[in-house]
């Protein structure tokens, strides 16, 4: 018995789409048993089951079955099976909900953070702060994992960090600015140079003397007053707690008439001490302008006090952001070097599931279709090797799906790839290059050659390799070109064969 699982349709509108969670299906059929405690809770629901039925089930693993997958952060499209389950048929089918599941949001997930890459570009650092916006704490840990594999850099889930080894990274909260009142709340104000050579003995009148030489510095005349001392008590305590790591939240009380000095101010005092601050974070307002202005501040004092480096201090952005406000940032013009990206992140609040689904292809060596007046949900029958494409710049041009018995695809050779199911959608290809996509990833009971399953770092990789790799009008944000996919000339007149042999025949009265 054999089963595809495969989805139909690209999601947030696009034209790719990201596989992730084959790790997840591999350990869960790994582990597959049923516990004496599950038994007895089945024998409780199912009363008019026999005794020998739940024999059976303690005695069911996965020994006997076989998947076949695409790579682990492979880019992949509708209709192509990302998954080939073979084994016995009560066996399989009790394994179709927990991989559709398993599939579904990982790569659903995994492409949203592919995509808000894309519209961000390479240099910007991405994190991912969606703990406690996402769908309970299993989704936040699968959020945090899978968008790492999409692209992002870190995110501000500990747990996470600790499971997976994703960097972390994150700020204190508004909370904890608006908790001090003074900078009188501050006990213990020394602080050692970077180097330890000495200590500095009140950190805090080092701050306060930077804060009054900005105030006073004919390049930034006129631009500060005077700014929350309460604010400038939480940045201080924080610098003196992580003064190789000091990333302020500017915007608690007012951007520029207070956060941006003040956070001057101690990264300054940090500067005489040997340490460099980290940045600031933007939560609130006019993300592009705030930042620009930031920007011309940051480059004013690096003038002003000749602190090189300084006009490039990093600034973060975060509040509510998503693919759109991300590229109208972009066209607008901004100075951000890193986003923080929560909600629409891990909740893909713009499109709920991928919609993957696990359908029967061949069972007893006879394939099966699946046929609806829909023909986007026809299936594509029999047991398939599938392939990609590549054309003479390198570029992917179309996955074609054949039949186990017919011939590989070669490179150089002229192949006809055929649309599944409209007859005059048809070309020629002569592939440069020639991948196939399946390959074994749990081999059963049998000795064939199992692929390894890589690391999350390794897929990470894989996964930004592979968007390299397309043409770029396939992954552009307005009306992206379709990706093509293909069956053989072969497969193409099979498929249509059995569909008119499963077809009952009307008939007109």
């Amino acid at each position: 018995m054999r089963f595809d699982l495969y989805f139909r349709k690209n999601p947030f509108g696009g034209e790719f789409t990201v596989f992730a969670g084959l790790e997840e299906c591999i350990k869960f059929i790994a582990n597959f048993k049923f516990t004496e405690d599950e038994i007895s809770f089945l024998q409780s629901v199912m009363p008019m089951c026999e005794d020998a039925f739940f024999d059976y089930l303690r005695g069911i693993d996965c020994s006997d079955v076989e998947v076949y997958s695409i790579p682990e952060g492979s880019v992949v499209f509708p209709k192509v099976p990302l998954m080939r389950v073979e084994g016995p048929v009560a066996v399989v089918q009790l394994l179709e909900t927990p991989f559709v599941n398993l599939i579904n949001y990982a790569s659903l997930v995994t492409t949203n953070a592919a995509r808000h890459r894309h519209v961000a570009g390479k240099s910007k650092v991405l994190m991912e702060f969606g703990l406690r916006r996402a769908q309970g704490p299993d989704g936040a840990i699968s959020a945090s994992k899978y968008c790492f594999m999409g692209g992002f850099d870190a995110t501000s889930n500990v747990l996470a960090g600790h499971l997976f080894g994703i960097p972390l990274r994150g700020t204190h909260s508004h909370a904890y600015v608006s908790s001090y009142m003074s900078l009188d709340e501050i006990p213990d104000r020394t602080l050692r140079n970077k180097d330890g050579s000495k200590v500095c003995m009140d950190f805090v009148s080092l701050v306060k003397d930077w804060l009054c030489k900005i105030q006073a510095a004919d390049s930034l005349r006129n631009v500060f007053g005077d700014t929350n001392q309460s604010e400038l008590a939480a940045f201080a305590s924080y610098a003196l707690a992580f003064p190789s790591s000091f990333l302020a939240l500017v915007d608690t009380y007012d951007v520029m008439r207070s956060g941006i000095p003040n956070f001057c101010a101690v990264a300054l005092a940090l500067h005489d001490l040997g340490y460099k601050a980290s940045g600031i974070r933007l939560d609130s307002g006019d993300l592009a302008y705030l930042s620009i202005e930031t920007r011309k501040v940051f480059h004013a004092i690096e003038k002003e006090f000749n602190i090189p480096g300084f006009g490039k201090m990093i600034i973060t952005a975060s509040n509510d952001l998503n693919e759109e406000t991300i590229d109208a940032l972009n066209k607008q013009g901004h100075e951000v070097d890193a986003f923080g990206i929560g909600t629409y992140l891990v909740t893909c609040y713009s499109q709920a599931a991928l919609g993957c689904v696990f359908k029967l292809v061949e069972i007893n060596s006879r394939p099966r279709i699946k046929l609806s007046e829909d023909v986007a949900k026809v299936s594509i029958p029999c047991k398939k090797r599938c392939f990609r494409l590549y054309g003479k710049e390198g570029y992917p041009l179309v996955d074609i799906m054949i039949r186990e018995s017919e011939p590989s695809p070669k490179a150089g050779e002229r192949i006809l790839c055929r649309h599944p199911f409209l007859e005059s959608k048809r070309a020629y290809v002569v592939p440069q290059h020639v991948e196939e996509l399946l390959h074994c990833y749990w081999p059963g009971s049998s000795d064939k050659p199992r692929a390894e399953l890589p690391s999350l770092v390794k897929i990470r990789s894989r996964c930004m390799q592979q968007l390299e790799k397309l043409r770029p009008d396939h992954i552009r944000r307005l009306n992206p070109t379709p990706y093509k996919v293909s069956v053989s000339a072969k497969l193409y007149e099979f498929i249509h064969y059995l569909w008119l042999n499963e077809a009952p025949v009307g008939e007109l009265q």
